[in-house]
Order: structure tokens, then C-alpha cells, then sequence
């Protein structure tokens, strides 16, 4: 089982944004505010806010399997301080004068023709590139011998940092606790959105002591608490099937991932042949001929990392 730390992946996701300013973010050190902040403030940051409608905006950019993490109060917590983070490397870039000049403005304006044309594309490409379900079935039918699967299980867990915390959670669920409710108020996995359910899986797919504790309940069995690298859990065993080939609805979304490249690709060239059937387009082929692309010189250390090392000299005999 991989878990990755969701304050790296908050930071990673919310800087390559930041490429676009902080959206409604005010800097003390020149950047101009963008437009009227929505709803309530969040976080006061020097002579900056952020409010509740700058959260949702980036909430609402954060890719699919981040947008679970940000569903948990531990998530919600880490993502804030992320965009505070950003928004006092915003001000103090704007106090060094990073925030103007010719370099930033004709990034921007690259940046924006790219957003412009990729919006297009999606918009353009998503329309026309549907995958029916009758596509789906004969790749299905076509290619069941990828779809075998040994004996898999299917589990839920609650994820939390500390012995004492896995043993309330289990107070609460001997009490009569709902297991879907506690994991989503308690868990720090991503799963948590989920009502801590984690699908099927496999021998291998987990790490040892989760997979030795998952293997040995029956059907609807809570663990006690388990220890491993990430924390403490307890998991509930959710079903169980022999080794076979799965069936078409399980493994529908991953046709649809197999298939939807292909799709894609022959609507980007049906569009391409669209746009050129109605343009007038005229190659300097000399001029492109003449072009060279211009090539920094390693650094020394570069230099030595890609030289063939030398034969050493005969010995004197």
C-alpha cells in the first residue's frame, strides 16, 4: 500500500498553479489584487487574505485523487497552509521586483496561449471522443485474457497516526459506530472520501502486516489494530472472490482509460485536417532550414559526467 505524504503533493499541485498568480491574492510588495475576493476570509497573510472562494477555486483544480485527500479536516488543514506558503513567496517576489519586467511578461503570455489552446482542445476533444459502452464491450470480449485476477479480497480501513487514536476508533466502532462514517471523519488516508474503501486487491498489493490482517478475516470482520510504516489501522474485510476473470462492470473505467487515448488521438488529427483544410499556410521552407537550435555549454562537471573515461596506460614492464 502507497501512501504519499499529502503536503508534498498539496505543494507540488498549488506552486505549478501559482504559475498563473495566486487568484485573488493581494501582495504587499507590488502585485496588483485580481478582482473582488469572494466569500468569507480564511487566512490573513501580511496585507493579503484568503478566502473561502480562493480555497474552493484551487479545490476545484485539484486533480481527482488529491480532492479526496482535501476531504479530511488533517487534508484541509495541509492545503491551506500550502496556499499560505505560496501566497507569502507571492508577496516577498513582489518586494524583490520578481513580479514585473520583460522575462515574467513573455512567460505569461506564452503561458496564456497555451491555456487558451488547451482549453479549446479539451473542449473540442471531450465532445467527440465519447467511448460507448458497445466500444467498451468489444474490447471487453476481444481482450478478456488481460482481465484474469488470482484470488482477491476487498477491505476498507481507517487510517490514524497514533495507538491511542486507533483505539478509540475502536471503542467507537465496538459502541455501534458506523465503519464508513468513523473513516471519514477520522482517517487520514485519502480512502477516508470513501468511507475508507480501498476496492480489491490482490497478494502483494498491500504492504505485509496490512495483507497478513486483511487475509485471515471473514466477510465483514473488523481487525483488531495493526501497525505498520504508515500508522495504525482498522480494517473490516468487505468481500472476498476466488481467482477468475473479472467481470465487465469492474473493469469498465479501466477500459474506457485503455481505449480513450486512441479516441483522443484520432480526434486531435481530425480536427488538425479540419483547421488546415480552411487556412492558407505557407512554409518557408529556407528559413526553417536555417534554423539552429542553440545549445548551452555544459558545465565543467557536466563536461566530465559524459566524457568516456580514458584507458588506463599499460603497465612498465
Amino acid at each position: 500500500m502507497k501512501i504519499i505524504s499529502t503536503t508534498k503533493l498539496f505543494t507540488a499541485t498549488l506552486c505549478v498553479a501559482a504559475l498563473v498568480g495566486c487568484q485573488g491574492g493581494s501582495t504587499s510588495g507590488g502585485a496588483k489584487t485580481e478582482g473582488k475576493k469572494e466569500g468569507k476570509v480564511l487566512a490573513e497573510v501580511n496585507s493579503g487574505s484568503i478566502t473561502t472562494g480562493d480555497f474552493d477555486r484551487e479545490l476545484k483544480n485539484l486533480p481527482e485523487y488529491l480532492k479526496a485527500m482535501a476531504d479530511t479536516p488533517q487534508g484541509r488543514k495541509e492545503m491551506l497552509d500550502t496556499m499560505v506558503i505560496r501566497e507569502l513567496i507571492l508577496q516577498q517576489a513582489g518586494k524583490d521586483g520578481l513580479d514585473k519586467g520583460a522575462e515574467i511578461e513573455e512567460k505569461l503570455q506564452d503561458l496564456k496561449k497555451r491555456l487558451i489552446v488547451e482549453s479549446f482542445l479539451k473542449k473540442k476533444v471531450e465532445v467527440e471522443s465519447k467511448v460507448s459502452d458497445e466500444d467498451m464491450k468489444k474490447f471487453y470480449e476481444q481482450n478478456k485474457d488481460k482481465f484474469k485476477s488470482g484470488e482477491q479480497i476487498k477491505a476498507s480501513h481507517i487510517l490514524v497516526k497514533t495507538e491511542k487514536e486507533a483505539k478509540d476508533v475502536q471503542a467507537q466502532l465496538k459502541a455501534g459506530g458506523n465503519f464508513e462514517e468513523v473513516a471519514k471523519k477520522s482517517s487520514v488516508d485519502s480512502s477516508s472520501a470513501k468511507g475508507g474503501d480501498l476496492g480489491w486487491f490482490g497478494k502483494g498489493s498491500m504492504v505485509p502486516a496490512f495483507e497478513k490482517a486483511a487475509l485471515v478475516l471473514k466477510e465483514g470482520q473488523i481487525s483488531d489494530v495493526v501497525k505498520s510504516d504508515f500508522g495504525f489501522h482498522i480494517i473490516k474485510l468487505t468481500g472476498k472472490r476466488p481467482a477468475g476473470v473479472r467481470p465487465f462492470e469492474e473493469v469498465k473505467e479501466q477500459i474506457k482509460g485503455a481505449i480513450m487515448p486512441t479516441k483522443q488521438q484520432e480526434v486531435f488529427q481530425k480536427i488538425k485536417d479540419e483547421l488546415k483544410k480552411t487556412a492558407k499556410i505557407t512554409i518557408k521552407e529556407d528559413v526553417l532550414n536555417n534554423v539552429s537550435v542553440k545549445k548551452e555549454d555544459p558545465k565543467t562537471d557536466d563536461k566530465k559526467a559524459v566524457e568516456a573515461p580514458k584507458p588506463a596506460a599499460p603497465e612498465k614492464k
